[in-house]
């Protein structure tokens, strides 16, 4: 049986008693129903991982010991920086649990000109909030101890107003270039477009600052496809996938 993995947003450390957050205590006591004496893993998001132990369970609280500390660490080698046009809901949110099981590094929402999103500063940090329980339940589920960083939302033209580092790639079904043309990498920022992808100008704005344009394939792919076939195939060549 698998043991549940459970991230706490604070420190941890060996041979002590904690309270678990309200979500996370939700979760092991209403939607895992675990009992006192039920094995856990805890991380905190920093690196490694602890053995835990259920020893009290309360209404709303839900109490455990902390054991040894693990050394485990499931990070790739290629570090990837997602720059993801929003989407719509259940789009975004597959693909930042995909990105995240797919090992990114980093993940900055952006809105470019066809965004179909609109989001005024309430809404905004909503998404944020709902954005990163997607994060923490992607890395407690596919076993990552670090948490990938979740930059806040911002308009495509101002991520650009920064050079590029390193390979930055933007997917563009017009590009002449496709992945094995390129040469090796460490790291990699990917743009991805929205939903009615980015306009002629976008790209031309990204190349201008050093990204090159990037063809998958012959066809067009939807957002939340194209991101998971690009980090896969990123992945393959220059990470720890194939």
């Amino acid at each position: 049986m698998r043991i549940p993995r459970i991230h706490c947003g604070q420190p941890l450390r060996a041979s002590e008693h904690i309270q678990l957050g309200d979500e996370a205590a939700k979760h092991v006591a209403r939607v895992l129903r675990l009992r006192e004496g039920a094995p856990l893993i805890l991380f905190d998001g920093t690196g490694g991982e602890f053995a835990a132990q259920v020893v009290a369970l309360g209404r709303r609280n839900v109490t455990v010991e902390i054991a040894e500390h693990h050394v485990r660490e499931s990070e790739s080698p290629l570090e990837i920086t997602l720059v993801q046009a929003v989407s719509r809901g259940e789009r975004m949110d597959y693909t930042i649990q995909k990105a995240v099981e797919l090992g990114v590094n980093r993940i900055v929402p952006v809105l470019s000109a066809r965004s179909v999103v609109s989001l005024d500063e309430e809404r905004r940090g909503r998404r944020m909030e709902h954005w990163r329980k997607i994060i923490v339940g992607a890395c407690e589920q596919c076993g990552r101890n670090r948490l990938p960083e979740l930059l806040d939302v911002r308009p495509l033209a101002a991520w650009l107003q920064q050079p590029a580092e390193g390979l930055a790639l933007v997917l563009d079904h017009r590009a002449e270039h496709r992945l094995g043309e390129l040469g090796a990498a460490q790291a990699v920022t990917l743009l991805i477009g929205p939903e009615g992808g980015l306009t002629a100008e976008e790209v031309a704005a990204a190349e201008a600052v050093g990204y090159g344009g990037l063809r998958l394939g012959p066809r067009v792919l939807r957002t939340e496809t194209a991101a998971v076939a690009a980090l896969s195939v990123l992945q393959a060549r220059w990470g720890d996938l194939g």
